[in-house]
């Protein structure tokens, strides 16, 4: 098998798979270890009582840009960190869209759109096992990552079409 076949068919999916638990681990468990139990407690929980995430949801940001503004505007080191990890954490996201995408020209909508529906999923997951809070903002921060990982991509893909390197 030809290494580029093995990239494509084996390594690739698995980096988006490992990026993938990295993610979500980093996401609703905030480096925390993954506790099943905890988990099932939590699921158990709010199927019993769908007023408890409904109780969470009030404590949610689901004004576009108050959480950016205010750490724009008065920025610490909890926020800042939240605020640049946010985007960070979607670029790579960005990218494999497109390398995983089997026309390779998927475009600035697509990734816009899968961007934010993983994003508003993470979301979702936070309230619905009591985790986290939603933040409208974090939506706004994550897709902008997708999207800027997504530009870089292309950026370096016309650049390597032009010097003559092979295209992934």
């Amino acid at each position: 098998m030809k290494l580029t076949k093995l990239m494509n068919r084996i390594v690739v999916p698995g980096l988006f798979a490992l990026y993938m638990l990295i993610l979500f681990r980093i996401i609703l468990f905030k480096y925390g270890s993954i506790d099943m139990d905890f988990l099932w407690y939590r699921l158990q929980k709010n199927l019993e009582k769908p007023e408890y995430s409904m109780h969470r949801m009030l404590y949610g940001n689901f004004i576009p840009l108050k959480t950016i503004s205010d750490t724009v505007l008065s920025p610490s080191i909890h926020e800042v960190i939240n605020f640049v990890g946010n985007i960070l954490a979607f670029m790579p996201y960005g990218i494999f869209i497109v390398i995983l995408s089997k026309s390779k020209m998927i475009s600035l909508s697509g990734v816009f759109i899968r961007s934010l529906g993983m994003s508003l999923l993470l979301e979702c997951l936070q309230v619905f096992f009591s985790i986290g809070n939603f933040d409208v903002d974090d939506l706004i921060l994550n897709t902008s990552g997708g999207l800027l990982g997504y530009g870089i991509f292309c950026i370096f893909r016309l650049n390597g079409k032009n010097i003559g390197i092979k295209q992934l």
